[in-house]
């Protein structure tokens, strides 16, 4: 097999891919929202939150500065959803996607190093982890912060993994997320696998405009398509 093809980087969303989203990242953005005067039964939350559904996957400052024209207001609105979304955490915890954990072990022990990224802040992307106590799960952890500051649509985070885990061509890299989003920024960074899968924000209709090309039921059907797909080099851990 054509070594161009083969898989040796994983790159897995969290919320709604790895995570059980259960509509908690829509509730925090609504919480934070709320501390800017923004309220349901309003024109501008329900512009808001048609901008927010747009926007899941990208970095959460980023979608609060196309709704905010004043940065202190972008900024401040993302401190406020980091506040609620750790708040819910605290209250109820979080839940992987079933099988989500031995997907992640069966590409680690066929050597695909696995990164987990998402457009959360360091500092709530810190608490998920040791929520579910992953530290020890992936290979990297990647947020905006890691990559300038740019998450998706962009491609940083995915280059940037590549660069941090010495990755020797982007073909040999796999992206999975729920959103259009994920799918774009895979697609810009140049991965031969870019999948959708259907538990999280976007729907199949979405993910395969964006391009996906492969939709997933969940993330556990991963391994398998870059088994039947692409022969995997191991790489040590």
């Amino acid at each position: 097999m054509d070594d161009r093809a083969r898989i040796t980087l994983a790159c897995l969303d969290l919320a709604g891919t790895s995570v059980a989203d259960g509509g908690v990242v829509e509730k925090a953005f609504a919480e934070a929202l709320a501390t800017q005067g923004v309220v349901p039964g309003t024109g501008a939350y329900t512009g808001s939150m048609t901008r927010v559904r747009e926007a899941r996957g990208q970095s959460k400052l980023a979608v609060f500065r196309q709704i905010f024209s004043d940065d202190d207001r972008a900024r401040a609105a993302n401190h406020a959803f980091e506040c609620a979304y750790d708040s819910v955490i605290d209250r109820v915890g979080l839940t992987p996607i079933p099988g989500a954990e031995a997907a992640m072990d069966k590409l680690a022990d066929a050597g695909v190093r696995v990164c987990l990224m998402t457009g959360f802040g360091r500092a709530t992307l810190g608490r998920v982890i040791d929520t579910l106590g992953w530290w020890k799960r992936a290979d990297l952890l990647i947020c905006p912060d890691d990559a300038g500051g740019r998450g998706r649509p962009y491609p940083d985070m995915i280059l940037t993994a590549a660069l941090r885990l010495q990755v020797e061509d982007v073909r040999h890299i796999a992206v999975c997320g729920d959103t259009a989003n994920d799918i774009l920024s895979g697609h810009r960074a140049g991965a031969s696998i870019v999948a959708g899968v259907l538990t999280g924000a976007h729907d199949r209709t979405r993910l395969e405009q964006a391009g996906a090309t492969h939709v997933l039921e969940n993330v556990t059907d991963l391994p398998d398509v870059i088994f039947r797909t692409t022969a995997a080099i191991p790489a040590p851990r």
